[in-house]
Order: structure tokens, then sequence, then C-alpha cells
């Protein structure tokens, strides 16, 4: 690493310290300027002079990185005229910009932000000063600073992002209050952590979440947001790119979107089986027969494909995607033996066949009455169909979860 000063080393009184000025290190960057570019040539520049600027005024040694998603204009001769780095993607996406644009940079320092000079590429200092203190990912907070008239679509300040900040507070327990501001800065270790994946607009929920899940140091900064100094559109669709953002949320929280409302909708389920076990009931003058027991039964079934959905997500993501575990995936990868499950699928369904053919003898030996015997019929049916699900999804379940302690 180099200080182009080295007689100052303020504002960062420690990066001696934290980054000793060895000999093999003294061509590496400080910090990366990240910035994801699609034919941004109106602003590219002024960001990209901004950055120069900063990087003078605090005496260090930067590097600026254009992830360039595929510029059909002047955006890349402008990049690499003022001494940018280019890193050409031809994957399209904000996310995949930025992942080509990681890759390239050399530091262990990066910060992120937008090429269209919303985002105030002079005010480093503060994410530079908040890595120094050990924080891995430091966002930044739009709505903490000032986000000037004409900066923000209304849907997007009072509707969109709260809305989508909000549900990912409550399904991740992430106390981080802009989700998806788009100026943020990170470690190279972090970073590698992650192992992000995204190439769109969600990538930006994506980071924030994997490094809650890595439970990485997490800091934020107020900053302000300035009006788009382009002429045309952005490439953010509210609609479409907000979607994107709340199904990766949900995708990314099984627990919610499978495993409450699967097991909430097997105990309404049994509850139904359980009060209609002996048949017919009048409940506060109210008949309840046959048809409230379908329905309960369809409820169980419903909410048992669900709640199996969920587990076999759940297990997925934690081995396949590098997730924190969890009591479910733990029990799974060294509880659950295909081979126990399907020989309790067995005898549940002996014992449901053999319920039905007691039932089926009792009718055509006239001893039993039909309207009570049909309860038995539908109970010992659903054990049966309840066998057949349990042995086809622990099939694809056993797909997914480790097997190194067999």
């Amino acid at each position: 690493m180099k200080l182009i000063n080295t007689s100052t080393i303020h504002p960062f009184t420690n990066l001696h310290r934290n980054y000793p000025r060895l000999l093999s290190e003294m061509e590496k960057p400080v910090v990366s300027a990240i910035i994801p570019c699609l034919n941004e040539e109106e602003t590219l520049g002024i960001c990209i002079n901004k950055i120069k600027q900063t990087f003078e005024s605090l005496n260090i040694n930067g590097e600026i990185v254009v992830g360039d998603n595929g510029s059909t204009d002047r955006s890349v001769e402008i990049a690499e005229s003022l001494g940018a780095v280019v890193a050409h993607q031809p994957i399209k996406g904000y996310g995949a910009a930025i992942q080509a644009a990681v890759k390239k940079a050399s530091s262990d320092w990066l910060i992120m932000a937008d090429a269209d000079d919303s985002y105030d590429w002079t005010n480093l200092k503060p994410f530079l000063d908040e890595l120094e203190k050990g924080s891995d990912l430091v966002m930044g907070n739009r709505f903490q600073g000032t986000i000037h008239p004409g900066a923000m679509p209304f849907l997007h300040k009072y509707v969109g992002n709260p809305f989508l900040t909000r549900i990912s507070q409550l399904l991740y327990k992430i106390k981080v209050g802009d989700f998806h501001c788009g100026m943020r800065g990170f470690t190279r270790e972090a970073w590698n952590k992650m192992h992000l994946m995204s190439p769109g607009m969600e990538f930006a929920t994506e980071m924030v979440i994997r490094a809650s899940e890595e439970k990485l140091a997490i800091s934020e900064i107020p900053i302000d947001l300035h009006p788009d100094k382009r002429s045309r559109p952005p490439h953010l669709q509210t609609f479409r790119d907000g979607w994107r953002h709340l199904r990766f949320i949900m995708t990314y929280a099984p627990n919610y979107l499978y495993l409450i409302p699967g097991l909430l909708m097997v105990f309404i389920g049994l509850i139904f089986q359980i009060v209609l076990f002996n048949g017919p009931v009048t409940i506060y003058g109210q008949y309840i027969g046959i048809h409230f027991l379908a329905l309960g039964l369809m409820i169980f079934f419903l909410g048992l494909s669900v709640t199996t959905m969920g587990i076999t997500a759940r297990v997925y993501l934690v081995n396949k995607s590098r997730l924190r575990t969890d009591p479910v995936t733990h029990w799974v990868n060294n509880h659950f033996y295909l081979e126990k499950i399907l020989l309790s699928a067995l005898l549940l369904f002996i014992a449901g066949l053999a319920i039905d053919i007691s039932i089926l003898f009792r009718w055509l030996e006239g001893s039993d009455s039909m309207e009570t015997s049909i309860h038995y019929a539908f109970i010992a049916s659903s054990m049966i169909v309840t066998s057949i699900h349990l042995s086809f999804s622990s099939f694809f379940l056993d797909m997914f979860r480790k097997k190194d302690h067999e």
C-alpha cells in the first residue's frame, strides 16, 4: 500500500498500523472506487474527477474501477481517458457489473456508488473511517442524511424503500435503516465471505442479508442524495425491480415464506380431524359434519406440502449457498435418515389401509353407521396420502442434505 504523502497520514491515523508499508505493498491502492456503468457518458467523467480529487485531498493512493455492462456510448472511452480501470461484464445487470469491477480491483477496501452523480463521491472519508474502525460493511443511509428535492421519486421515498426495508428488518432481524442505498463500503475479506451471486438490482439486498448471515460487522453513516444528473430515465424500473427485491427477500426467508404458514395450516387441519374423528358434532348450535372434515384434510395436506418445501428450501440454502445453519438444517444433516422415514411412512400406510379394510367389512356386515364410519374412512385415507407424500418428499430432501457423516 502506498500513501502519496508519507509524512502525513491524517485523516487515517492508523493506516500504518493496519497496513504496514512494506516494499512489496508500496504500489497497492488503499481503496478502490467501484462504479457500475451502462451508457453513462453524461455523468461518468464527473464522478471519476470527484473521486480523483478526493483521493488527492485525503493523501491516499486509490484506484477507480468501472464495471462496464456493455455500454454503446463513450463511457468506456471516457473512463480510460481519465485513468480508470475498466472491467467489461457481458452479463447484464447492476450486480453483475459490480462483481466484475470488484474482481478487477486490487485493494482491500472498496467503496461503491452509482455513476449518475446522485451520490457524493467526495464524501469518502466517513466510509474509510468506519472501515478503519473495524466495520466489514459500511452502509450509507439516505434517510438519515438529506434527500434533496427531485432526488428520489415519491413512491420510492415514502412507499417502496421504507416497505422493503421494514420487511427485511422483520424477516432477518437486521438493524439497517436503508437496505437499498447504492453507496456503501466493504472489505475484501467481507466480500469473499458473502459469496454474492445476484446479477440484478436485488444484489443490493443480497449483500446486506449475506453480511448478516456471516455475522459481519455492519455500520451506517448518513449521506446525501442528489438529483440524477442524466438527461435520460434511470435504469431502475419501480415495479419490476421492487418486485425483484421483494422476491429475493422472501426467497431467502423460507421460515416465513414456507415453514410458519405451512405449520399453521397443518395445525388447523389436525384440529379439524381431531374434533370430527368420531363423527359430526354440534358447536354452539352449529352442525359441523363431513364437509368440514374434508376442508380440514385439504388444509392439512396443503400445509404438509408447504412445510416440506420449507424444510427442503432451508436445507438447500444452508448447504448449497453457505448460509448460517439453523436447528432445522442441523437436524436434517445429522439425524435425518431416508430409510427411517420410509419405514415410518410404510407403517403409517399399513395402519391407514388396515382401518379402511376394517371399515369396509363393517359396512358389508351392516354393523356400523355410514355417517360415522365415513369419518373414519377420511382419516384413514389421510394417513395413506400422508405416507405417500412423506416417501416422495423424503427422497427429494435427501438430495440436498450433507452426508459427510454417513
